[in-house]
């Protein structure tokens, strides 16, 4: 009888598939009865089909201790030119540094402008919207979310779910969550930073802490 998954492992399947260095992203469908269904893969070219099947059915085994017919994976792999350029190892993925953010206020509306650098290079992502206290720091995140756009050209979507401070115990704690879209479907991620500087500052650290890891799997850097 074939385990039944509950959606918080259905996250945490599609989490550890996207850990193999050539899958870019995964996708579990369940039955109406709980059980896996289908599972989507986007993939690099640098394996086979074949030998990337093996792959999910051994991370599968080996992680959860499920079983998958290999008929239920379906693998789509992106075409040569987006495959990795070899590199050193132990070369470390790309990781945004904060450059500044700022905030001008027009009326009722405020522009947000937030610099990143990543890879040497600086990237500036603006947002604008209400001037209200939630407005802001949506428009924060979502500044932050327009920068890594443009260092990632277009090649992946990232989207903003929510963004808050809250208070746990003492500290004042920025929460961000963000959603990866691909034609694959979405997978939502969280990150958050203790408030140290100031609330625009662990908004952005919180939404770069909720992708930062994903990035490098998404990136060659």
């Amino acid at each position: 009888m074939e385990p039944v998954v509950s959606p918080s492992l259905i996250t945490e399947i599609e989490e550890a598939l996207s850990q193999v260095s050539e899958i870019r992203a995964a996708r579990v469908v369940a039955s109406p009865a709980g059980t896996i269904d289908e599972i989507h893969v986007l993939a690099l070219p640098s394996k086979s089909p074949k030998q990337l099947v093996r792959d999910i059915e051994s991370t599968l085994m080996a992680a959860f201790g499920i079983a998958v017919d290999h008929k239920k994976i379906s693998i789509a792999q992106l075409g040569q030119e987006a495959a990795p350029p070899s590199e050193a190892p132990g070369k470390p993925h790309a990781r945004a540094q904060i450059k500044s953010i700022n905030a001008e206020v027009a009326g009722v509306y405020v522009n947000i402008a937030v610099s990143l650098e990543l890879e040497g290079e600086l990237f500036v992502g603006k947002a604008t919207g209400p001037a209200s206290r939630t407005g802001r720091e949506r428009l924060v995140a979502e500044a932050t979310l327009d920068a890594i756009a443009q260092y990632l050209q277009g090649a992946f979507t990232f989207a903003l779910e929510d963004v808050e401070i809250i208070r746990l115990g003492r500290e004042s704690v920025a929460v961000s969550c963000v959603v990866l879209v691909t034609s694959l479907g979405e997978q939502a991620f969280a990150g958050s930073a203790l408030v140290r500087q100031n609330d625009k500052d662990s908004i952005v650290r919180a939404t770069l802490d909720a992708i930062n890891r994903r990035l490098g799997f998404l990136t060659t850097s």
